[in-house]
């Protein structure tokens, strides 16, 4: 499992209330996935926010399909 995205994410409690976000950024993960999920691409999205990177872009998938693959051992 890849963890590049932790190279583009970060959360800290004293910004946006510790939402994971873009590297220097006050661009929350969730803002750019749900742009994805809308289904604009990523020159789109860059467009929206000239800050952005695709690499940046693909991290939030990245981070999602990491949040989607977490399993909790009972």
């Amino acid at each position: 499992m890849s963890a590049a995205w932790r190279k583009h994410i970060e959360s800290n409690p004293q910004i946006l209330r510790g939402k994971p976000r873009i590297k220097g950024t006050r661009i929350p993960v969730s803002l750019i996935l749900g742009y994805l999920a809308a289904g604009h691409d990523a020159r789109q999205i860059m467009a929206e926010f000239p800050d952005l990177n695709p690499q940046q872009i693909a991290a939030c998938l990245d981070y999602a399909r990491d949040l989607a693959d977490f399993e909790v051992v009972v």
